[in-house]
């Protein structure tokens, strides 16, 4: 049970987040003037690197917890308000703001491959999808649970290219305000996702063995 809880747990956390359809327009943007040819490979090769680098940070997020000394309660804590803050901001959108700036898509136009930069990151795997990711390798207790994750951002990752592939008929169907309402949907769902991190986080916290012994130590002086 566990197993298929930690792969839906996954797919609920990032795939708001991620948010294909809302990067549909900004690959779009990016990739102006390529042939259908270029832009399934330039998709593909993201969502590859996409897998690459959270897969990355979910193995080696005990190393980097235990070289900054951090603890799992912290984490989950510190990621649910990243998480839940960038939920926040996708129920409100900023006017105007559908993509990249001018900067960033004439800075994405001039390189000859965008597959890693600007689409594997920050636009498919950036700060919250990291964080995220962290968050689940807390609650890995060993390879099972390491797997179901990475088959959680697989299934995430053949979504995203599934959308990058048919990103100009979603744009022509859904149109602005349906772009909108999807992300407003889905920040609304990254919101929930990241209180629940920090509740979670609190509850370690709150339950900690070492905690409630000092607690009881001080109350029995």
């Amino acid at each position: 049970m566990h197993f298929w809880e930690l792969i839906l747990g996954t797919v609920i956390a990032l795939l708001p987040l991620i948010n294909p359809l809302a990067a549909t327009p900004a690959f779009l943007a990016i990739t102006e003037g390529d042939s259908e040819e270029r832009r399934r490979e330039q998709a593909l090769k993201g969502c590859l690197y996409m897998v690459g680098i959270l897969v990355a940070f979910l193995i080696g997020g005990t190393f980097i917890m235990n070289f900054f000394g951090l603890s799992l309660p912290g984490m989950r804590i510190a990621g649910g308000l990243l998480v839940a803050g960038i939920g926040a901001s996708m129920l409100s959108p900023p006017a105007g703001r559908a993509g990249p700036d001018d900067r960033e898509t004439a800075a994405a136009r001039a390189k000859r491959d965008i597959s890693f930069t600007p689409l594997a990151m920050p636009t498919l795997s950036g700060p919250g999808s990291i964080a995220v990711t962290l968050g689940f390798s807390s609650l890995a207790r060993g390879p099972l649970d390491y797997g179901a994750i990475i088959l959680g951002i697989l299934f995430v990752a053949g979504v995203t290219y599934t959308a990058l592939r048919l990103s100009g008929r979603i744009v022509k169907v859904i149109g602005v305000n349906g772009m909108s309402a999807l992300t407003r949907i889905m920040g609304f769902l990254l919101l929930c996702v990241g209180v629940q991190f920090v509740v979670n986080g609190v509850l370690g916290v709150a339950t900690d063995p070492a905690l409630l012994r000092s607690i009881r130590d001080t109350l029995a002086t």
